[in-house]
C-alpha cells in the first residue's frame, strides 16, 4: 500500500489516501469536464483508505447524478473527490483528484474513458487506451 497525501488548494482540507492502485484515469464526459474545468484525472481506491488530517469538516458534497456524489472544498471551491452514491462493493470505492495529491508519487495515467464527450478544443495524443465509457 502506499500512503498519498494531498490537500485542496486552500489547505483547509488535507488528508492522507492509501491504496495499492496508482493508476490514473482521465475521465473526460461532460460533468467532470463541468467540474474541473477541463478533463478530471483520478486515483482510485477504498473509501475506508481516505483519512483527513484536517477540514473533514470543511468538505462539502454535492449529488451530481443519481449514480455519484462529488466532494469539494467549502472554502476555496477545490474539486476534491468522486464516490458512486450506491451501496455495495462499487460503493466502498472513492476517487481522490490526482491534481489534489502533493509530491511526485509513481502515479501514471493508464485510461481516458468516456472520450466520446472531450471537449472540442483538444486532442488525445499519448498512448493510454481510449474508452467511451467508464471501465
Amino acid at each position: 500500500m502506499t500512503v498519498l497525501h494531498g490537500s485542496c488548494l486552500c489547505g483547509a482540507v488535507e488528508f492522507d489516501f492509501e491504496t495499492d492502485d496508482l493508476a490514473v484515469t482521465a475521465c473526460h464526459c461532460g460533468q467532470c469536464r463541468r467540474w474541473s474545468g477541463h478533463y478530471w484525472a483520478v486515483v482510485k481506491g477504498p473509501r475506508a483508505g481516505l483519512s483527513f488530517v484536517t477540514g473533514e469538516d470543511r468538505v462539502g458534497w454535492f449529488r451530481s447524478s443519481d449514480a455519484a456524489s462529488r466532494g469539494f472544498c467549502r472554502d476555496c471551491g477545490s474539486a476534491l473527490f468522486w464516490r458512486r452514491a450506491e451501496a455495495g462493493p462499487a460503493g466502498e470505492m472513492i476517487s481522490v483528484g490526482a491534481g489534489a495529491i502533493h509530491g511526485n508519487p509513481p502515479l501514471k495515467l493508464t485510461q481516458h474513458i468516456f472520450v466520446d464527450d472531450k471537449g472540442c478544443y483538444y486532442d488525445l495524443v499519448d498512448e493510454p487506451p481510449q474508452g467511451s465509457s467508464q471501465a
